[in-house]
């Protein structure tokens, strides 16, 4: 339950420090007293966005905090799930800056507006007039069936499976249309891979082929050459290496009479041999160089070949032909591994939508159970609130289409008096009639969520005399369960209130600001006299308070 509301520096407000009761607390005050910002303050501990940038002082920042004691309502795991810290008494703090900035904390943790939702929407239940018009949502309806059923663990199972087999239906689509897209391109990438296949591509084939090809085509340019070369250095009538020989034997001969010159006979004498060796391999140069017309003509084919498959593909290497192999090879196994996909695909469709096909099952036939209940007491509150001969009645249909809620599509009817036909709520219920079935409704649901706070905003639209009466009695009782506060402009419900707190203005030189007190016994009667009858109650409207408050 909400312990403790601070409010400081928020619109009219300064500073409020209010101590909510157990069980029911009343609020009252003039029209423009400040209610409706104490709402909006409390709003915004609950995740709501700050609309306004208006501070009572701008040099200022605003805090809210709300003090939540929840030891009774099982909240420990929502805290694991959101990371938090959990607290009996959790404390929920908003700031605000006059720059725009905004900070929120859960027990000191920094927390993001989300998780203040999140957490906010299973602490409180704001219902205010505009509230009202939920009850003609189908989700607000299905909620409504739900909460009573107590199936909150099922649906999140039927969420969860429901949106594994969209996605997976996705999945499916994009799959094979990228198959179709494939299959299209199937037969010309398989040309052309057989096309590269077939010609039995090598890395380095191109170099070696036309360096081949070169020695090829001039064979006897190389042969001319190197017998030349040759001849000069052995065969030629006055040749390297007889010339060779006649320096070395000079030197010989001078080394007999010079020793220090053998360095130079032995330099001579390697050179001679290497020479030599030399003009042998020059001569084996020559003859292994031979004219193959048969093998020039191979190796020109095998290059026509390389040279006409880079030229159709617009590349300038065999490397990039053997990328393109690989490339198509992958879309060519990626063609057949994507009807295997495809074929496991449906296979996980088929067995999704088999599970949420008993989920949804289920979920109908719990929704059915609790039907007639929820007709049945929603029915006996209205009558006790001026509508004897209101009835409610829900139309539940099963559709084939899923959702992620099961299968189900929900119309509540509703007909306020005898001989009326039933039809959508929305299309007959007036404002008041509304607000008494949301008063019904919000009961009945509140007993079986478990809600620490509901909050009553001005509900009270287009009632009054004993049918207010009852209306307050409906929050006395249901204050038993939970806490409830009650925003009212109705002396009825506000004199079945535990706690009852007075909003009101007060000029403070050239300000205006809001300030919230909780009555005492004899301010309470004045209070209650003063909206039965105006500012100044007479004697009756005074014993008429006493006695309503009895």
């Amino acid at each position: 339950m909400l312990s403790k509301l601070q409010i400081k520096n928020y619109a009219l407000i300064d500073a409020l420090d209010i101590e909510f009761d157990r069980k029911l607390n009343i609020i009252t005050g003039e029209t423009g007293a400040g209610k409706s910002i104490i709402m909006g303050a409390l709003g915004l501990i609950l995740g709501n966005r700050a609309e306004s940038k208006h501070f009572f002082d701008e040099s200022s920042k605003c805090i809210i905090e709300g003090h939540f004691e929840i030891a009774q309502y099982d909240l420990s795991d929502l805290f694991n799930q959101l990371d938090l810290d959990y607290e009996d008494t959790t404390i929920i703090r908003r700031e605000l800056h006059a720059d725009g900035k905004s900070r929120a904390f859960v027990n000191d943790t920094p927390v993001t507006l989300q998780t203040l939702k999140t957490l906010g929407e299973r602490l409180i239940d704001i219902h205010s007039q505009h509230a009202t018009l939920q009850i003609n949502t189908e989700s607000f309806q299905l909620l409504v069936l739900d909460t009573v059923a107590q199936q909150q663990a099922l649906l999140n199972e039927c969420k969860t499976t429901y949106l594994s087999y969209k996605k997976s239906i996705a999945s499916l689509q994009a799959l094979e249309e990228e198959l179709a897209k494939s299959r299209a391109e199937y037969d010309f990438n398989q040309f052309v891979f057989n096309e590269l296949e077939q010609a039995n591509l090598q890395a380095d084939e191109q170099e070696t082929l036309e360096t081949e090809q070169n020695q090829l085509e001039n064979a006897e340019e190389i042969k001319r050459h190197f017998h030349g070369a040759a001849n000069l250095m052995q065969s030629e009538e006055v040749n390297v290496l007889d010339g060779l020989k006649s320096v070395l034997s000079f030197v010989q001969n001078g080394t007999k009479y010079l020793p220090s010159a053998e360095a130079l006979q032995e330099r001579l004498q390697s050179s001679l041999i290497e020479l030599k060796d030399i003009a042998a391999e020059l001569e084996q140069v020559a003859d292994g160089v031979t004219m193959d017309e048969e093998r020039l003509n191979i190796v020109n084919d095998r290059l026509s070949v390389l040279y006409s498959l880079q030229k159709k593909h617009r590349v300038d290497k065999i490397q990039d032909l053997l990328q393109l192999q690989e490339e198509l090879e992958q879309k060519l196994q990626a063609s057949d591994s994507q009807e295997e996909q495809i074929e496991v695909l449906k296979a996980t469709i088929e067995k999704l939508r088999s599970n949420l096909t008993a989920l949804a099952d289920q979920i109908t036939a719990n929704r059915t159970q609790v039907k007639q209940t929820i007709e049945q007491e929603v029915q006996d509150v209205l009558s006790k609130v001026g509508m004897p001969n209101a009835q409610l009645q829900i139309e539940l249909k099963k559709k084939e289409d899923f959702k992620s809620t099961g299968q189900d599509e929900v119309v509540f009817l509703f007909s306020a008096n005898k001989g009326q036909t039933l039809q959508p709520i929305h299309k007959v219920a007036s404002g008041g009639e509304l607000s008494r079935v949301m008063l019904a409704i919000k009961s009945l649901v509140a007993k079986s969520s478990s809600l620490p706070t509901i909050i009553f905003d001005e509900i009270d639209t287009g009632i009054s005399g004993e049918v207010a009466l009852r209306v307050g009695e409906i929050m006395e009782q249901l204050a038993k369960h939970m806490q409830v506060i009650s925003i009212t402009h109705l002396p009825q419900i506000a004199s079945q209130g535990t706690a009852h707190f007075k909003v009101y203005k007060e000029d403070l030189g050239e300000k205006t600001k809001s300030n919230i007190v909780l009555l005492k016994k004899e301010e309470r009667v004045l209070e209650i006299a003063q909206m039965l009858s105006g500012a100044n109650p007479e004697a009756t409207a005074i014993k008429h308070a006493e006695e309503m408050l009895k």
